[in-house]
């Protein structure tokens, strides 16, 4: 798996082990939000001023963006979409 890969996928699994949205950690790290998808689908070459803010807001030290991926690991579910209904 290359770097941009890991980076992508420990994004992913931060961002829905805290329940955040892509919309509501771009908004929060002031990234568009499909910039973040991009990220985690390991499509972009993204900068180490963008990973200070995206771990900033996950409330991880950058270190965490690049952890190593277990092999047999299980892509996480996506969060449910939608706005949380009003009580």
């Amino acid at each position: 798996m290359d770097v941009r890969k890991i980076i992508g996928w420990n994004l992913r699994r931060l961002r829905v082990e805290r329940a955040i949205s892509q919309e509501r950690l771009g908004l929060e790290a002031d990234i568009d939000r499909s910039y973040i998808g991009r990220i985690e689908r390991g499509s972009e070459n993204v900068t180490v001023a963008t990973l200070e803010a995206v771990s900033r807001v996950l409330n991880v030290h950058v270190s965490e963006l690049f952890a190593p991926v277990d092999p047999g690991a299980i892509p996480l579910r996506a969060l449910k979409g939608g706005r949380p209904p009003h009580e």
